[in-house]
């Protein structure tokens, strides 16, 4: 049986208290408020309520997908026709911090979908695969996934080794990938592979039914349970040119694609963040010890004002950063330097939540833990913390430290 007191301070604690120290709901239209408000409502009707037990058992909640397709929230500043929602940025921003506020393996599985397959396609593709592939995916009809990291290459992924060669009206594709999420059960995965005639990396579309096409479930993972990562194996897989994505010609067409997820792994670490804050400061004022509340005790409070000051500044930067994408300012450093920042930053504040609940922090019912083991994976992904500082450094100095 459960204990009353540990259930009376677990009661309802991962609920937004809408942290905001700055006012930066100031900042935000009408339409970007009513996006944060459907998302959060959602978020803490139907995730929350159930995510704890899927995390603990590394599983995927499916029937959660259609009730994401409802919201209407697959839509950017990029993609705005072909069934999906148009938004600004900083709408865009919103919807990746409440689903990660909730919880990271749902909202990596919409970044992967929206930011990741369908973002190749929107870019990298002709009008024509644009109207096959993204409004059936708009509707989540279709999941989509994305193959560019090998077990070989990750944070030198332009190096990466699958290869593909052209046979008449198709193409032939050969090697290995690892991490994609959604791979295992997706419709559509977006494989990079390097053309043996001209040496480029060229982008296709593969259907999960390809024969030469094998996904095998990543296990053991302590991060970001739910995300269905995997090995994957090209085997003469074989797609037809009608399947390539006729605007990705070499590797730097595939890095605008990143460019944007960078974006949204900062977001998605301000969402962590908020949560870790919003449950430290619940706790704090409800936990009881030496007769007061530990909110109360100058340690405590440091603590939780050094979470603040976290948060509120990453809160600056990704609204600073949405505006500067809706503005078409934004460089590929800045998006560097913003998922460097709010992904360190955000693990941070995780780790001095854990603290803050002492004891209570490493279950689940408190989800702090969740978060904090599923910040690792975001410091890591679309590029991991050192390697943005890299790409900054190279910016700021005019000194590249790659080579």
């Amino acid at each position: 049986m459960a204990d009353p007191i540990t259930d009376k301070l677990s009661d309802n604690i991962g609920r937004a208290r809408g942290t905001d120290y700055f006012l930066m709901k100031e900042q935000l239209t009408a339409e970007e408020v009513d996006i944060l408000a459907k998302v959060r409502e959602f978020g803490e009707s139907e995730v929350l309520p159930i995510v704890n037990s899927y995390w603990e058992r590394g599983e995927f909640p499916f029937e959660l997908v259609p009730k994401i397709a409802a919201l209407n929230i697959v839509g950017d500043h990029n993609m705005r026709e072909h069934g999906c929602r148009p938004m600004t940025a900083v709408g865009a921003g919103l919807v990746m911090m409440e689903l990660s506020r909730i919880d990271s393996s749902i909202a990596t599985f919409f970044a992967v979908h929206l930011g990741l397959a369908m973002q190749s396609i929107n870019l990298l593709g002709s009008e024509e695969q644009r109207q096959r592939y993204l409004p059936q995916m708009a509707r989540f009809e279709k999941v989509g996934a994305f193959a560019l990291t090998e077990p070989d290459h990750g944070s030198d992924s332009v190096g990466l080794e699958a290869t593909a060669k052209r046979d008449g009206d198709e193409w032939v594709i050969n090697g290995r990938k690892r991490w994609p999420g959604n791979a295992v059960w997706c419709d559509y995965i977006v494989v990079y592979a390097r053309d043996v005639a001209d040496k480029q990396v060229k982008a296709f579309v593969v259907e999960k039914d390809n024969p030469g096409y094998k996904a095998t479930k990543i296990g053991g993972k302590v991060s970001l349970r739910m995300v269905q990562n995997a090995d994957i194996t090209l085997t003469d897989c074989r797609v037809p040119e009608d399947a390539r994505l006729k605007n990705c010609n070499s590797f730097k067409d595939c890095a605008r694609v990143l460019m944007g997820t960078r974006n949204t792994v900062a977001w998605a670490s301000l969402g962590n963040a908020v949560s870790a804050y919003d449950i430290a400061l619940t706790y704090a004022q409800r936990r009881i010890q030496f007769g007061k509340p530990i909110a109360k005790s100058q340690m405590i409070q440091s603590i939780l004002v050094n979470m603040l000051g976290d948060v509120t500044a990453m809160q600056l930067y990704c609204i600073r950063l949405g505006r500067l994408i809706d503005d078409g300012k934004l460089e590929e450093t800045m998006a560097a330097l913003a998922k460097y920042y709010c992904s360190v930053k955000g693990r941070d504040v995780c780790r001095m939540a854990r603290d803050v609940l002492g004891g209570n922090g490493i279950t689940l019912d408190f989800h702090v833990m969740r978060h904090m083991c599923d910040m690792e994976s975001l410091v890591t992904y679309e590029g991991t913390a050192e390697i943005q500082s890299l790409i900054v450094g190279r910016d700021i100095t005019g000194l590249s430290a790659f080579v």
